[in-house]
């Protein structure tokens, strides 16, 4: 090659050279213009009070927990955590506002499972897509325990499934109303047991609850804290905890698997979500603000006076539960076939 062509390839390659800098430039710059608004709104997050949605009336877990951990929060942040109930439709009504809500970590939803895991399989149709909510963290576990009138002939899970194959169709359980995990979890019991099961749904826990200690029904598998001050002043007792391990609020209490029917778990979880597409850093400053609360030695001891064992895991950890959770109630209700308009 000559000194000529030699001097044009350079001057080419500088080009080229000059070209791909300032294209590698631009793609900076414009990363950095994209990062910056939301480094930005996470530095400065929060600057305003936060409103955390609690799709159920006030009073119950949901609300308590929520409002447990808000208190703590807001001192941290030196800022109101809001915590407000908006009741209805199986949670769906507060769900589909925190759906639509700003992506800004300053609407929350703390909801128990039916709106998280349950709602997307058991509604024909949903105005938000619970697959499309920015998982924050669980903030606790509730494990549901099988009950019973205190004068049903069967004192264990073995002796209940017994009882009920010897009188298929007059036993009777009692759930919180159709599609909730009450329910849900009867209906895995009949088809794990093989046992054939009367449902009667009722507008809530409490109404459930007050028919078991009357008598008027044979059994209900719901939140044991709910249940507990009843079977410790024996009016109900206690079949088995349907979690993996003993309950520390409830420690004699076998779990069902020890009990006679192994792998049966279910169980009431709370859990906090953000909108879709919150930006991760502030996810992050959320989810570090609760975990810490969830580990202060107070907070524990009112979720444990709740019957609730605090759980405070990561943003990965709470979608990969969530995820469990969805396959575990599909199978069941598309079993059961259970559907709600």
């Amino acid at each position: 090659m000559n000194r000529k062509n030699g001097k044009h390839a350079e001057r080419g390659q500088y080009k080229a050279g000059r070209a791909r800098a300032a294209a590698a430039v631009a793609a900076l710059s414009l990363a950095a213009s994209i990062a910056a608004p939301q480094f930005a709104q996470a530095q400065a997050y929060p600057n305003k009070p936060v409103k955390v949605i609690v799709p159920f009336p006030a009073g119950g877990s949901a609300d308590v927990l929520a409002r447990i951990v808000g208190e703590k929060v807001s001192a941290k942040w030196g800022q109101p955590v809001v915590v407000e109930n908006r009741a209805g439709a199986g949670g769906n009504i507060g769900a589909e506002a925190v759906y639509r809500a700003e992506p800004d970590g300053y609407t929350i939803l703390s909801s128990p499972p039916g709106p998280l895991s349950i709602n997307l399989n058991l509604y024909k149709s949903l105005a938000y897509d619970p697959l499309k909510f920015v998982p924050i963290t669980v903030l606790a576990i509730v494990p549901n325990v099988i009950t019973a009138k205190i004068d049903l002939p069967a004192n264990s899970v073995r002796e209940l499934i017994a009882h009920a194959k010897a009188n298929p169709g007059k036993v009777v359980y009692a759930s919180q109303g159709n599609g909730s995990t009450s329910h849900l979890s009867a209906q895995m019991f009949a088809t794990m047991a093989g046992v054939d099961l009367v449902h009667i749904p009722y507008k809530g826990e409490g109404p459930a609850l007050t028919d078991i200690v009357g008598g008027r029904v044979d059994m209900f598998i719901g939140n044991i804290a709910a249940a507990l001050r009843f079977q410790q002043a024996g009016k109900v007792k206690f079949l088995g905890v349907a979690s993996t391990r003993r309950s520390p609020v409830a420690p004699d209490i076998p779990t069902v698997t020890e009990a006679g029917l192994p792998g049966f778990v279910t169980s009431a979880w709370f859990a906090m979500v953000a909108p879709p597409g919150t930006p991760n850093a502030i996810v992050q400053q959320i989810n570090g603000a609760v975990v810490e609360a969830l580990k202060l030695p107070d907070v524990q001891k009112r979720y444990l006076d709740q019957g609730a064992e605090p759980v405070g895991n990561s943003s990965a950890e709470m979608a990969a539960f969530v995820k469990d959770e969805m396959a575990r109630w599909q199978k069941v209700i598309t079993s059961a076939n259970v559907t709600l308009n």
